[in-house]
């Protein structure tokens, strides 16, 4: 079986701006959250048969704690943050499973998730569903691969270490050195992704680096790695067959009425008998 393990608050901000871009600022109060549940069924249509999706259930994390500056859900649209609870509830409804993230995030729901699915050799290959550099990290050879569905990609082993110089192991290190404007370090100063590269490749982690190479930076730099190091041990599931989709609850009916969208049910539905 292959699984797919989708980053669902990144695929919320990709329809909410996907479709501001058309509706001239008319947002539809839940207009990503059913683009996104629209997007999950294609995939299934497609032959996707093992699912979960983790998202953001707040924007901070463990990770606030560590360091000041890093992201927090300040800045985000009232109305692309009001969609956030509703995305979960309908994924769930849709009988999607879905992992909230609280005190970890969505990034290292997937990260868990794919730990735990690679642990099973029924599954053939796990796919990650995010353009997040800091998944890369969790790719292994052609089994764990990560799919940039904004770069039509599909990296692997092979992939990630064309694009940043090291292998998936040494992503984390990559991070702490060079920094993830994203997430809100801003990494070592005077190494960039070519330098970075060059003393990973020399050397090995950072715990490897001789001490003249960072001196007094060297501590930042650990702690930029322990940022950039995606958790793999939330226990989010037993057996892979919890994921495998069976259409949706009986919640759901109700659910696309109250969001006045009858046609996301009789997609779900016309699916589901499809399968059987």
């Amino acid at each position: 079986m292959i699984i797919h393990l989708i980053d669902g608050t990144y695929e919320l901000f990709r329809h909410f701006y996907g479709q501001r871009s058309f509706n001239k600022g008319k947002d539809k109060p839940l207009g990503a959250v059913v683009g996104v549940l629209n997007g999950i069924l294609q995939m299934i249509e497609e032959g996707a048969t093992h699912l979960g999706v983790a998202t953001d259930h707040v924007i901070e994390s463990f990770r606030n704690e560590l360091w000041d500056g890093y992201k927090t859900g300040e800045g985000i649209d009232p109305v692309l943050r009001r969609q956030f609870h509703p995305l979960e509830e309908g994924l769930a409804s849709m009988g999607i499973v879905v992992w909230p993230m609280v005190e970890l995030e969505a990034d290292d729901g997937l990260a868990s998730a794919a730990h735990l699915a690679s642990q099973d050799s029924r599954v053939l290959k796990v796919c990650i569903w995010t353009p997040d550099k800091d998944l890369g990290q969790c790719v292994r050879e052609d089994r764990v691969v990560q799919i940039d569905r904004r770069a039509k990609v599909i990296r692997d082993e092979n992939t990630v270490l064309k694009k940043f110089g090291v292998s998936p192991s040494l992503i984390p290190d990559f991070l702490a050195l060079v920094g993830d404007s994203a997430d809100g370090y801003p990494g070592i100063s005077g190494i960039g992704n070519v330098g970075a590269a060059r003393l990973l490749n020399e050397y090995g982690p950072i715990e490897a680096f001789p001490e003249k190479v960072l001196g007094k930076k060297r501590e930042e730099a650990l702690l930029f790695k322990r940022l950039a190091t995606l958790r793999t041990d939330a226990k989010l599931f037993d057996d892979v067959d919890q994921l495998q989709w069976h259409g949706p609850t009986a919640t759901f009916a109700a659910l696309c009425k109250k969001w006045d969208e009858p046609r996301l049910l009789d997609r779900a539905n016309a699916l589901a008998q499809k399968l059987g």
